[in-house]
């Protein structure tokens, strides 16, 4: 009897052995698991922009409310200086408020782009999650084109102004939109910390483009820094706020 009840203790002694280290490796690989997703959680918004399907239609987010606007011959966008009746340079066209549709948030109204970095983008009203995704977008708390205040626009480092990198004085940046044509001339480019408030004037009484991304450029997530290109007007009309 001694000897059968001593072979009892050994068996449930063996199976102890047994079932301690798969308890404890579950328990190890869920800690492991909880903790994992809790860190990649924070990066999935980028993590499925760079994987998602880059020929997945997202139009039906948005409204968009750019009709492209007839681009001016290059003699009457210069003015022909040979010519006796070419408009002079103090001379601007105008265009009334109430003669276009003016952009609600998240409405595409034009687009912007600069050749010589290779960036070509949808323009929205609204620099939220949805239009950084399709494109780029003035901060809802500056201005559109033509309306002679600044017009802060945002866009992603690895996406659509990701060609920003090879911004330099002298270049020129086109903005389409849905009630004309703007040309901006690059005049100075700073990185600058992302709280560094002084980067941009939303209260200046002149217009004046700035463009920003996360920098530095090619890396994933948030950065410390924002790489910041000024821009001053060229061409393009004036909106008249008070027809």
């Amino acid at each position: 009897m001694r000897k059968k009840h001593h072979s009892h203790k050994n068996s449930l002694y063996g199976k102890d052995l047994v079932i301690l280290p798969i308890v404890f490796c579950v328990i190890i690989y869920i800690i492991c698991t909880v903790v994992a997703i809790a860190s990649v959680g924070s990066y999935m918004p980028t993590i499925k922009m760079f994987f998602s399907d880059s020929g997945k239609d997202m139009s039906e987010n948005y409204v968009n409310i750019f009709v492209p606007v007839d681009e001016p011959s290059e003699t009457e966008a210069s003015g022909s200086p040979s010519s006796p009746s070419a408009p002079s340079a103090e001379k601007k066209e105008t265009v009334s408020i109430s003669s276009f549709t003016y952009p609600s948030y998240d409405n595409q109204f034009g687009e912007l782009i600069i050749e010589d970095c290779q960036v070509n983008a949808k323009l929205f009203f609204g620099d939220s999650s949805m239009a950084l995704r399709n494109g780029v977008g003035v901060y809802y708390g500056s201005s559109i084109p033509g309306y002679g205040k600044t017009i802060l626009v945002a866009g992603h480092n690895n996406t659509y102004f990701n060609g920003l990198k090879y911004a330099k004085k002298g270049q020129i940046i086109k903005i389409r939109t849905n009630y004309g044509n703007y040309r901006y001339e690059i005049t100075d480019t700073q990185i600058k910390d992302k709280n560094d408030r002084s980067a941009y004037d939303l209260s200046a009484d002149h217009e004046n483009l700035i463009l920003y991304t996360c920098y530095p450029f090619d890396e994933l997530g948030l950065t410390p820094n924002r790489f910041f290109v000024y821009a001053k007007p060229v061409s393009g009309p004036v909106i008249d706020k008070k027809s």
